[in-house]
């Protein structure tokens, strides 16, 4: 199981609050390595989220949630990443 972290985008206050805007995968899903994830938003910037492996994600944090920076937002099963669904 890999985690899937909210990264720090604020250096001026890395214990900002960001909000995970958009999930570009559902719950389950299998994903490969690299493929985006989420956008997350801190202070009006906004970054894409990629996969650190392929598996199926499990999403731990609903959209539009307010979610302190260098938290888990998802896992991803890597124990499940070659095989078949």
């Amino acid at each position: 199981m890999t985690e899937v972290m909210f990264p720090a985008l604020s250096k001026e206050n890395p214990a900002a609050l960001g909000v995970l805007a958009t999930w570009f995968v559902h719950d389950g899903e299998r994903v490969t390595a690299g493929q985006l994830l989420a956008e997350v938003q801190v202070d009006k910037v906004s970054v894409e989220v990629p996969a650190p492996a392929a598996g199926v994600v499990r999403l731990l944090v609903r959209e539009e949630a307010e979610v302190p920076q260098g938290t888990p937002i998802a896992r991803v099963d890597t124990a499940t990443g070659s095989s078949p669904p």
